[in-house]
């Protein structure tokens, strides 16, 4: 008899370690809205006279202090040390959001479309989240797709850094939107499943991908709907 009941609480042990990753995933993001409103409301008030004047290399200066700090956090995602990284980090990404809120407020409708951004943002979230925990499928073969997906938009972007083309932006945006989507559905479902069981690096992951799709819909509601008068 003791063998019958062993691989059913084995399973309900296990399916209590992921609920408990799950919800210590979701509890980091929240608390990483804090930072990244601080850091937001302080780069809105920024000069980033520096980026305009060397934007390339303001670019790639931001490029490796952002794979810096995820290097950092992902090496200590297992330690108590991964939390304030991760908070720091989250400030500094809500600090870059400054030159593009700027730019933003510029429109006459500009408020607006921050709250449509944040408002959609949050609704793509909850619908990709409430899919990935629900469904039976498995979605590890996304992996493969994702990684090619994001090699081809980071090359998009370094070319765009030399090219400076509006429509090819429009469209980084766009695949952006898109990407950052299906990436948060493949990470919450990569933790229902058990496959990732560190709540940090999950958060980190989660935050990356709600934190571009916010930018990217901002970036195409600015260039569709924005008002310059």
């Amino acid at each position: 008899m003791q063998q019958q009941f062993q691989p059913a609480y084995q399973n309900t042990a296990y399916a209590a370690s992921r609920n408990k990753v799950l919800r210590n995933t979701y509890g980091l993001l929240g608390l990483s809205m804090v930072p990244t409103v601080i850091g937001a409301a302080v780069g809105t008030n920024m000069s980033f006279a520096f980026l305009a004047g060397s934007p390339i290399m303001g670019s790639l200066a931001i490029m490796a202090v952002f794979y810096g700090l995820v290097f950092a956090i992902q090496a200590n995602r297992n330690n108590a040390l991964g939390v304030p990284l991760m908070l720091g980090f989250t400030f500094l990404m809500g600090l870059l959001l400054g030159p593009l809120l700027q730019y933003a407020l510029k429109f006459a409708n500009g408020s607006q479309l921050i709250m449509v951004a944040g408002g959609a943002t949050a609704a793509v979230f909850a619908v990709m989240a409430g899919i990935a925990t629900t469904t039976k499928r498995d979605l590890s073969g996304m992996g493969k797709f994702l990684t090619v997906g994001a090699i081809v938009l980071m090359v998009a972007v370094v070319a765009n850094l030399f090219l400076q083309l509006p429509a090819l932006h429009l469209t980084i945006a766009a695949g952006f939107a898109l990407f950052s989507s299906m990436m948060i559905l493949w990470e919450v479902k990569n933790v229902v499943d058990g496959g990732e069981t560190s709540y940090i690096s999950a958060a980190l992951g989660i935050y990356i991908s709600i934190y571009n799709l916010f930018t990217s819909l901002l970036q195409l509601l600015l260039a569709f709907a924005g008002d310059r008068d």
